[in-house]
């Protein structure tokens, strides 16, 4: 398989239906990581149009861009109660991708200084 899956998760705004649901915002990406291309991704959202509307938002973004550039894509055209922790929980896993996918992998990170 030339793919992986990360996951990272963080905690919902009180009072949100996110919260109600889950009680953590969360999010698995599975990266090819010989590209450092996001092939599909995840959320733990209560809707199916959120759930499909933010991974056609970031599917086949590259990693080595950095995660800022993802970020701004979110923060740009997902306004929720939620967007913060979604980042949150993004973040997360782009860093558990660079610090322990990678090297588990023998690659080295590689993205743009953030």
């Amino acid at each position: 398989m030339d793919t992986i899956l990360v996951t990272g998760y963080a905690p919902a705004p009180q009072g949100s239906s996110m919260y109600e649901a889950y009680k953590t915002a969360g999010v698995v990406l599975e990266i090819n990581p010989h590209t450092n291309t996001l092939i599909r991704a995840e959320f733990t959202f209560v809707t199916g149009l959120a759930k499909d509307y933010v991974s056609r938002l970031i599917n086949g973004y590259d990693l080595s861009q950095g995660i800022d550039p993802l970020i701004k894509r979110i923060q740009t055209h997902y306004f929720t109660p939620s967007t913060e922790a979604v980042v949150m929980a993004l973040r997360v896993a782009y860093q558990r991708y660079q610090q322990s996918a990678l090297p588990k992998l023998g690659l080295a990170p590689r993205h743009v200084k953030e």
